[in-house]
């Protein structure tokens, strides 16, 4: 791979997705605010872990799909399983018999759930998650993790963050949060709130592992006060294990959901769970009925299908134990360059091994969005492209090594910003911004 070239085809593409879609992009995470100025390509296509621009340009590729295409691109497996049912019919009437065959091929990957229903994205999963804590509690609160990120784009979340415009108050005053691995803070907080809060719902583990025996305490804490425990594992699941987080850490949630590799790209999302909870959403159960998940494509043929071939292709090809693997190669030489080059406490790398992301410090170490702006400039312009160093299972040894050399570079140009203490100078334009901000 050589030095890439610039980029007028990307531009023009970006101006007609700014005139068409609001933002140019349909998730604010691959916006062009995330990018540097003028170094926002636009993909034309992609093979394994590697895409091309409509620029012709070649990229190494981390964080494919948002974390969802975790086999690659175009895996053969997925792509016969989706034409196969492509061929048959997408969409009836009446249930498919594939909707049964991939629910028992979820519940058998993911034994410590009894019920499964199957959706579109994330949100419609963890909402209906929510809904249905506070149906079986009759509690009006919602207690989130605060040192998670993301968990839905509805109300009881997004009116949380700083884009909480079009929110009623009232909805954000039935949301609270509690710290991840403080047990002390979180038992105070359901005092505070005896008795009005549903459910609990955090990511099990991040860039932080648990403290052994924190999940478990926390089951036992949300039990005790009456509370749903939610696992979000929509990130976590398959990259931890293939039955999750839950599975790795032995701790069985009341709830779970999971999204992302699920697909390895295409549209599928699931709520999970114990019978008595999920059959409030069914027809074989007394109690008053919720309205858990019912949607008009969240059952097509093909997405099912390829969620079954990424079942088959985890547990009979070791994906999991490849992906760590894969990003124990990386993080080992990205720290190991960032070292020698001078720049070992300002360019970091955390997270599990298969979920790795990279933190820009300043000359004061503390996070940096000019510093970030910098160092993804000079990957892209290497020829290496992603918000995160999340693997994909397509990655090769030659990728991890070719992207070591590329972070060397980039390290170079970090320690001359910080000997200058001007990273402007290195940006080539103004600063990538976080999603979640007031104004554009």
């Amino acid at each position: 791979m050589t030095e890439n070239r610039p980029l007028p085809r990307s531009s023009e593409a970006n101006e007609r997705l700014h005139a068409a879609i609001p933002g140019g992009a349909h998730t604010y995470a691959k916006g062009e605010d995330q990018y540097p100025e003028d170094l926002a390509p636009v993909i034309s296509h992609g093979k394994g872990a590697h895409v091309w621009d409509v620029d012709g340009n070649e990229y190494i590729e981390y964080g494919s799909g948002l974390r969802s295409v975790s086999l690659g691109h175009v895996h053969p497996r997925v792509v016969e399983a989706v034409r196969r049912e492509v061929d048959r019919g997408s969409n009836f009437v009446r249930p498919s018999i594939v909707e049964a065959e991939a629910a028992e091929r979820f519940l058998a990957a993911v034994p410590t759930a009894e019920m499964v229903k199957f959706a579109k994205n994330g949100s419609d999963a963890t909402t209906a998650a929510v809904r249905l804590a506070r149906a079986a509690t009759g509690r009006p609160l919602v207690a989130i993790c605060a040192d998670h990120a993301f968990f839905s784009v509805d109300d009881w979340f997004i009116g949380t963050t700083a884009m909480s415009s079009g929110i009623p108050a009232e909805t954000t005053a039935l949301t609270v949060s509690f710290p991840y691995g403080d047990l002390a803070a979180t038992e105070e907080l359901l005092r505070e709130h005896e008795g009005k809060v549903a459910c609990l719902i955090l990511e099990p583990a991040t860039q932080t592992e648990p403290v052994p025996g924190y999940l478990a305490a926390l089951r036992e804490l949300a039990h005790r006060h009456g509370c749903v425990l939610i696992f979000d594992e929509m990130i976590t699941g398959f990259r931890w294990s293939e039955a999750g987080a839950q599975g790795l850490y032995g701790v069985q949630p009341d709830l779970s959901t999971f999204g992302k590799a699920l697909g390895n790209g295409f549209a599928v999302s699931a709520l999970a769970g114990r019978r008595e909870l999920m059959e409030l959403g069914g027809l074989r159960d007394t109690r008053d009925r919720v309205f858990l998940l019912s949607t008009t494509h969240g059952a097509e043929t093909h997405s099912l299908a390829a969620a079954i071939a990424v079942f088959d292709t985890y547990a009979e090809e070791g994906i999991t134990a490849r992906l760590h693997t894969l990003g124990g190669r990386l993080a080992t030489g990205v720290r190991e360059v960032a070292e020698s080059m001078g720049v070992g406490e300002h360019v970091l790398v955390r997270g599990r091994a298969s979920n790795l992301v990279f933190a820009t410090l300043d000359e004061r170490l503390k996070p940096s969005q000019p510093y970030r702006t910098l160092f993804l400039r000079q990957l892209l312009s290497g020829g290496v492209i992603g918000p995160s160093f999340v693997v994909s299972s397509a990655l090769t040894e030659a990728d991890i090594d070719r992207t070591i050399d590329v972070v060397a570079q980039a390290c170079t140009v970090y320690r001359k910003a910080l000997d200058a203490d001007d990273p402007a100078a290195f940006m080539g334009g103004r600063s990538v911004k976080p999603v979640f901000r007031r104004f554009a």
